[in-house]
């Protein structure tokens, strides 16, 4: 039975481009995407530093082609990763901003801020997202939400699932749950169109965002959602198509000019920024155009893309995804033609090419497009928040049954990897095995836990090791029973017992050289609560400039009307000149900061000047 959780609780799509927030609506018994304050729905996962603050959301997009090194994009596909990975060496290639290697080879994100540097987590940027996300929430909920659950893509492995899960508690969130993308995806689709569905129906969810790729078959029979199987490619999404595009301009624009604008960050940001909206386009015209103004040193870029040079670009990347899409059918034992619905999620599922393929793959069948691509995985979230929430008095009545994505094991003899758990098991789930000793008299067992398809362990992703000591003196082949316990949020504990004496030692795997420490999360806490703080005081500031420039403008209308200002005594009248002389030069001077108390005092005075003529 899943642990309740007191409050009402919000689920959270953390996407590579665009994250969503939704809650579930008791009275109407559905959930609610909640639009942000520009009235988006969707909103960028993009942060920002400038000189005097921090910028969170449509915000930083909106400034990133002015502002290209301190404006970061694509967090999550650092997350949880090492700098060395060479998808990380691959994306280094095409971002603006800067990335280097910090402890343990963990990449870090370097920013200019307030005029100094500063070296960023992923799990940092993250947080300042589902921290905006929170505040989104908040303002339409009219009170403090501290509750949520996240989603994954489904091929997360163990470091990337704690990575989000601290990232969540930097933003001051009590993660609940993660769920995979896909799973909250069938949620939505199951309780949107099958709700009164009591025939089992095999679901296939093909969910292609912006920075990974996963596919899901889950079969739902009335309440029951079972995940019979997963496959997914963390290094797959939307942006590898922009920066197919992007290579390709690129070289298109060289090709013209004789100019090479790969090393300018300004250029390239603008460039992705019209690469972007050229896929877009393509999703539903045959061909269109990359117009850049002053793309690089005052030569403007002009160029025309059809949808087929699109494809062609894209052709490996796009049968990669079909492979996964059988790979997926194979570990559930479905065959294509039992498959009843195929949904689509992601904004990258509208690219026809894959739509193509994808029916073509399906013998033809109709492929389910009646669900939002870019907020069903909220809504999925949202509907499983509700669940796992005391104060929702539901009528849901739902079982959710997931699956662990990569298999899960021990280093034996000869650095054989031996699986306890295999992938695609149903959590939670639990296995133990009989192992012996490799040597007589041996008084240590070293037990090492790895996560991955790879016969050779250490060719697999290391999560932790522990040691079972002062072992009773014994032949080879002592008994020892090892028990791996995956409960249903992906968390491992694994314990070895010596069968003789009893002897026992277990741990929980946190994967500790990837993840962040206690002492890394609380300083992380800190400095939020110090950019809250700076977020604050900027905007106090700006409200501050803004009552003041509304006064001014006042006074200065009172003062060319001449009803007005011919009651006004004269000496009277040159005070107030004076006064609105001096605002406006505090107000277009250019100090590079004015302190919100100068905003203040400046139009405290004019008001002690102005008010009492005035009344």
């Amino acid at each position: 039975m899943a642990t309740k959780h007191k409050g009402h609780a919000i689920g959270i799509d953390l996407g590579t481009k665009y994250s969503c927030v939704a809650v579930w609506d008791d009275q109407n018994g559905v959930a609610k995407i909640i639009h942000n304050e520009q009235g988006n729905r969707t909103t960028p996962s993009c942060v920002a530093f400038t000189d005097s603050h921090r910028l969170v959301g449509d915000a930083a997009k909106n400034q990133a082609a002015f502002n290209p090194k301190n404006t970061i994009f694509d967090a999550k596909r650092l997350i949880g990763r090492k700098f060395s990975d060479s998808i990380i060496q691959d994306d280094l290639k095409l971002w603006p901003f800067k990335v280097v290697s910090g402890v343990n080879d963990k990449p870090l994100i370097s920013v200019e801020y307030k005029g100094e540097e500063k070296l960023l987590a992923a799990e940092e940027i993250s947080s300042m997202i589902l921290t905006k996300m929170k505040e989104i929430a908040e303002a339409f909920l009219e009170s403090p939400e501290k509750n949520a659950v996240i989603t994954v893509p489904a091929y997360f492995n163990d470091s990337q699932r704690k990575a989000t899960q601290d990232a969540g508690a930097i933003a001051g969130l009590n993660v609940m749950k993660i769920i995979n993308e896909p799973t909250a995806a069938a949620l939505a689709y199951g309780l949107q169109k099958r709700s009164n569905c009591s025939e089992e129906r095999n679901v296939f969810v093909f969910d292609l965002g912006g920075g990974t790729f996963d596919v899901s078959l889950v079969t739902i029979k009335g309440d029951v959602y079972q995940v019979k199987a997963t496959a997914g490619d963390t290094q797959l999404g939307g942006e590898d198509f922009d920066n197919r595009m992007i290579d390709y301009f690129v070289k298109d624009f060289n090709k013209k000019n004789n100019v090479d604008i790969s090393e300018n960050p300004r250029s390239l940001r603008r460039l992705r920024t019209a690469c972007e909206r050229a896929k877009m386009n393509l999703s539903f015209a045959k061909q269109t155009t990359i117009e850049v103004d002053s793309l690089f040193q005052g030569t403007d870029f002009y160029s025309l893309i059809t949808r087929s040079r699109f494809e062609e670009l894209n052709k490996d990347l796009f049968l990669k995804c079909m492979d996964t899409v059988e790979k997926c059918l194979v570990d559930a034992k479905v065959d294509k033609n039992n498959v009843h619905d195929v949904v689509l999620v992601g904004g990258s599922s509208r690219i026809p090419k894959l739509q193509d393929l994808l029916q073509e793959f399906f013998l033809g069948k109709d492929l389910c497009r009646s669900i939002n691509p870019d907020e069903a995985v909220a809504y999925g979230a949202a509907v499983q928040a509700a669940l796992l929430s005391e104060s929702m008095n539901t009528a849901l009545d739902l079982v959710l049954l997931d699956v662990t994505p990569l298999s899960l094991g021990i280093s034996t003899k000869g650095d054989v990897m031996c699986v306890f758990i295999p992938r695609n098991s149903v959590l939670p789930t639990k296995h133990e095995k009989l192992l012996g000793t490799f040597e007589d008299n041996q008084s240590t067992a070293k037990i090492a836990v790895y996560e991955g398809e790879r016969s050779r362990a250490s060719d697999n992703n290391l999560l932790g090791l522990f040691c079972l000591t002062d072992l009773d003196p014994s032949p080879r082949r002592h008994p020892i029973k090892v028990c791996f316990d995956l409960d249903e949020n992906g968390i491992l504990k694994v314990y070895a017992e010596e069968s003789k004496t009893g002897k026992k030692k277990e741990v929980t795997i946190v994967n500790d050289k990837k993840r962040l420490t206690a002492q890394e999360i609380k300083r992380m806490i800190q400095e939020a609560e110090m950019y809250k703080e700076d977020d604050e005081k900027f905007k106090e500031n700006v409200e501050a400039k803004i009552a003041l420039e509304e006064y001014v403008y006042m006074m200065s209308g009172f003062m060319e009307d001449g009803k007005v200002s011919s009651k006004i005594k004269s000496s009277e009248k040159k005070n107030i000149e004076v006064a609105i002389e001096e605002a406006r030069e505090l107000l277009d001077g250019n100090q590079k900061k004015v302190e919100t108390a100068e905003f203040e005092k400046c139009l405290q005075k004019l008001r002690s000047i102005f008010d009492p003529i005035i009344m």
